[in-house]
């Protein structure tokens, strides 16, 4: 198994009654909340905790792209991953993503991933979500109805960008580019590893089934809710012959890690209640515009993350039920290794996707979470799945060709003409 340290970076200070008397954490959330002096020790908090997730063994660090809200303070996520660029040098920087059809042009998308692959040294994964309602419908006001549409073409766009080696043209219906000639392109040949982070929609599982595409399934419902959503993906894998390969698949969990049971709920859990019940407090309006889930997927009766959330901030569940309920898990190193290991069996995941900061986790708790995680919980599901190859992950330059950064101060030539060379 590969494992990823997922930030969503949200605002740790929203208040306690935050819920009875905002309407949302998204789209119209007060910016009186916000307090600019505060973001900046709070961003440097949460790149802190991305580069020690890779000093301590994690394959993986994400960031991921929102707007105007709370949830989470990236509406570029090509900025940290661009700052992690240069204090990391082994873990895959995964942009879980840009919010591809919101680009005008995409080909902007285009340019700025393949600076971070060469950033990188090869080590992007370019992930391309739809993006949630709230973020496309209603803070960058595309229609639902076109979304889809605009998606798939910004992909198209994206790709023959990176693909075609010389000058070439795209006639779209919302795009048109004469000269399409983007310097850089990637690094990694023909193109960094794609993932796909969806929420449920029937049409991106079999999407990234038909295009080879990793699918990253996430939710905040947790594992046993996901297994409907799962099985959906392998039976399309099934239909087509291709081979159930885990590594094909990611999702994101909640862990908690501690020394046991009841230390995991003192120190976590009113992280974990701010989360589900500030951190997810979305206007039911703004979570599903129409237009915005297909018509199958509404058929089929799935929820996007967001409406599940509100239901569940409605039932205001309790540590005990979130843990209970697979939402979160949570404990000592040996039922969290337990817990993980029946996810990745159940879901038939290589791809994991850990969240251990969440809500209003300070530092000091998250490192703790993370250490635990690394130390206690992963060398135990290592190997599982050794048997398959995984084609998702980045195949970076070897460390050996690789710039790094240099420590030592750039030391000023002195001029020739200092030296008595070129005078009259």
């Amino acid at each position: 198994m590969k494992f990823h340290w997922f930030h969503l970076m949200p605002w740790p200070y929203l208040p306690d009654d935050f819920q009875q008397k905002h309407r949302s954490v998204w789209v119209d959330v007060d910016y009186s909340l916000f307090d600019e002096e505060k973001a900046n020790h709070v961003y440097h908090e949460y790149l802190d905790e991305l580069e020690f997730a890779e000093k301590v063994g994690f394959d993986g660090i994400c960031v991921n792209e929102h707007h105007s809200n709370a949830y989470g303070l990236m509406p570029s996520p090509n900025i940290m991953a661009a700052t992690l660029t240069r204090r990391t040098n082994r873990a895959a920087i995964v942009v879980m993503g840009n919010s591809i059809a919101l680009y005008n042009p995409p080909l902007r998308v285009a340019e700025e991933f393949a600076m971070l692959d060469i950033l990188s040294g090869g080590r992007l994964v370019a992930g391309f979500p739809v993006g949630t309602s709230m973020d496309t419908n209603f803070a960058y006001g595309v229609p639902g109805a076109q979304l889809r549409e605009r998606y798939y073409e910004a992909h198209d766009l994206i790709m023959q960008a990176w693909h075609n080696e010389g000058v070439s043209h795209f006639n779209g219906k919302y795009t048109q580019i004469r000269y399409m000639n983007p310097w850089p392109r990637p690094l990694q040949k023909p193109n960094p590893p794609i993932w796909i982070p969806g929420g449920g929609s029937i049409e991106t599982w079999e999407w990234c089934a038909d295009m080879g595409y990793l699918y990253s399934y996430l939710s905040y419902s947790g594992y046993k809710r996901a297994q409907t959503i799962m099985d959906g993906f392998w039976a399309r894998m099934r239909d087509k012959g291709v081979e159930p390969n885990p590594y094909h698949a990611g999702f994101a969990q909640v862990v908690c890690v501690a020394d046991n049971a009841a230390e995991a709920k003192e120190l976590y859990w009113p992280h974990i209640d701010y989360f589900y019940n500030r951190c997810l407090h979305v206007f039911p309006g703004f979570a599903d515009a129409p237009g915005y889930r297909t018509l199958r997927t509404v058929k089929a009766g799935i929820k996007s993350q967001f409406e599940q959330a509100q239901q569940n901030a409605k039932a205001r569940l309790s540590w005990e039920g979130l843990v209970e309920q697979g939402y979160v898990i949570a404990g000592g190193p040996d039922y969290v290794t337990e817990k993980l290991n029946e996810l990745a069996e159940n879901l038939r995941v290589g791809h994991l996707m850990l969240l251990l900061q969440m809500g209003s986790m300070p530092r000091d708790v998250a490192i703790y979470n993370t250490q635990m995680f690394a130390e206690k919980v992963m060398p135990n599901l290592r190997d599982k799945f050794n048997e398959f190859e995984d084609r998702w992950y980045p195949k970076p330059l070897p460390p050996e060709r690789r710039a790094v950064p240099k420590d030592e101060p750039v030391r000023p030539l002195r001029s020739p003409f200092a030296a008595g060379v070129g005078g009259a």
